[in-house]
């Protein structure tokens, strides 16, 4: 999968904003990198992949299974781009596995689609950090879903996120 810009489609014509289904027009700005945003309470982001023709399947379709490599690299960037990279936490000892993943198709995606994979996380995380997805191509919404995770040490052992990870979650949840 090829990850490219985060571009979006679509503006509030007063502000020449963006905003998706899931975002307040009201209130916040920009934060981050390219493609996130943080507004009233949620963060948001808009990775961009395109579809590899052996990511298909014999009828063309983009194979079930590829949307959850497709949130992790949604959710990743969302993390990154708002200052708290996988790699440092993982670094200072703390892991996210996932407890729970949903996923729900309403359109294929084909070979060499252009998707947009926007990523939010819409309440402030605590141990647990619930993360909502939509695939889009241009306009249309192709899939939806969420995952679930929990902050743990290396042995295994639910653990408070830690200190750095809630100082930025309270800025952006106030």
């Amino acid at each position: 999968m090829r990850v490219a810009g985060n571009e979006a489609a679509g503006a509030d014509k007063a502000s020449g904003r963006v905003f998706y289904p899931w975002e307040k027009k009201s209130g916040g700005g920009l934060r981050g990198g390219r493609g996130a945003s943080q507004f009233a309470g949620m963060l948001t982001h808009t990775t961009r992949v395109n579809v590899r023709y052996a990511e298909t399947d014999q009828m063309g379709f983009a194979y079930h299974a590829n949307y959850l490599p497709w949130f992790e690299v949604g959710r990743t960037e969302l993390m990154k781009a708002h200052g708290v990279p996988y790699r440092e936490l993982e670094a200072a000892g703390y892991l996210l596995p996932v407890l729970e993943a949903s996923l729900r198709y309403l359109r294929p995606a084909r070979y060499d689609d252009d998707l947009e994979i926007h990523a939010r996380i819409a309440e402030r995380p605590g141990i647990r950090c619930r993360i909502d997805y939509e695939v889009r191509r241009g306009g249309e919404l192709l899939a939806t879903g969420h995952t679930l995770h929990c902050f743990i040490d290396r042995a295994g052992r639910p653990v408070r996120p830690p200190p750095g990870f809630v100082e930025k979650m309270r800025a952006c949840f106030p």
